[in-house]
């Protein structure tokens, strides 16, 4: 068997210092599919990679990574809105200035997210009030056995909190190679997080709401080409209304949002930072001191160090809250996906 030899370290957000047996681009379908087959053949594990911003690689992976970079943004126009069919291989923030730019607009809450425009209905990816399931129509599947690509509408995507059906039934075997997106002509702003609460929802511009946003991420979130991260590293917990209230007979501050189901939505950032736990550091691995829902490669993290302090964080949090945090971000083993519960547990 050959060993991992090629250094994966540049591909991932985290910066770990990892290797895999080879790395190969991957710019249309047909190379998608070459590329998932020759690896069958040879028995080898594949990892289809976009930007690494949502990936915590444990050890060297021991197969084939391929990059999706099918690239190209198409807008067609209808009578109340603009649908565009995005590439997997666009950069998510890019495509959101993009979008800004020639006045189509919906996006802006999701400004600086890291990551491939592929990813996104992985995770449905969100923030500040925005979902990709609010604009998202439909997603272009890739069937890397035969070929096939079919359209899975936005309402066949099982999207929920950080959820989507490409978790479960399309995880392997599968890529996303285009994102439908369809955006109102007649916009109207999503202003009911944080700095944005002070614009005017009469006069407030979608650049205004953009400029905000990249200033609230980039004064909370570490820059992930100065410092290894991967964004959130924990979902904010739904938890019963009754472990909701336990929390804030004790906490009355704690920020927590009302659910459809009766459950009540926390903030993981605010938990962890209620068990003093910004600086906490394992080996090269720290909690951010800004925003402690983000774990970062400190100085020369290894993948041990950041699995030991997720671990810690975690059972922390359980041991004062009663609530035990799930990652958001994906685990990868030294041949494929693995359980982060089961990791962390």
């Amino acid at each position: 068997m050959t060993s991992p030899a090629v250094s994966i370290q540049n591909l991932h957000t985290f910066a770990l210092p990892v290797y895999a047996e080879r790395v190969i681009t991957a710019e249309s379908c047909e190379q998608l599919v070459d590329a998932w087959q020759q690896a069958g053949k040879q028995q080898r594990p594949v990892l289809l990679l976009g930007e690494g911003s949502n990936m915590l690689f444990l050890e060297n992976f021991e197969g084939w990574i391929v990059l999706n970079r099918i690239k190209g943004i198409h807008v067609r126009e209808s009578d109340d809105s603009w649908h565009l069919h995005v590439g997997a291989g666009e950069n998510w923030h890019q495509l959101v200035r993009y979008t800004l730019e020639h006045n189509f607009n919906g996006l802006e809450n999701l400004a600086l997210i890291p990551g491939c425009a592929g990813s996104a209905p992985i995770q449905n990816i969100g923030a500040y009030g925005v979902e990709l399931k609010d604009v998202c129509e439909y997603v272009d599947l890739l069937n890397l056995t035969n070929g096939d690509v079919s359209r899975i509408t936005a309402a066949d995507c099982q999207f929920g909190y950080r959820e989507s059906i490409f978790k479960h039934q399309y995880r392997e075997g599968y890529a996303i190679v285009a994102v439908g997106l369809k955006l109102a002509k007649r916009w109207q702003p999503v202003l009911s997080y944080g700095d944005l609460r002070q614009f005017d929802p009469q006069t407030v511009k979608p650049m205004q709401v953009f400029d905000s946003v990249c200033a609230m991420r980039s004064s909370k979130l570490p820059d992930p080409k100065v410092t290894g991260n991967a964004g959130s590293f924990f979902k904010n917990p739904v938890v019963s209304a009754e472990v909701a209230a336990e929390i804030l007979k004790q906490y009355p501050n704690a920020p927590h949002y009302p659910q459809p189901n009766g459950q009540e939505k926390l903030a993981a950032g605010w938990l962890i930072d209620a068990c003093q736990l910004k600086g906490h550091r394992i080996g090269g691995a720290a909690v951010h001191q800004q925003q402690a829902l983000v774990l970062i490669n400190q100085d020369r993290a290894t993948s041990q160090d950041v699995a030991e302090l997720a671990g810690y964080v975690r059972k922390q949090v359980a041991e004062r809250f009663n609530v035990w945090l799930e990652p958001e971000v994906r685990f990868i083993g030294k041949s494929g996906e693995r359980n982060a519960l089961e990791v962390l547990a």
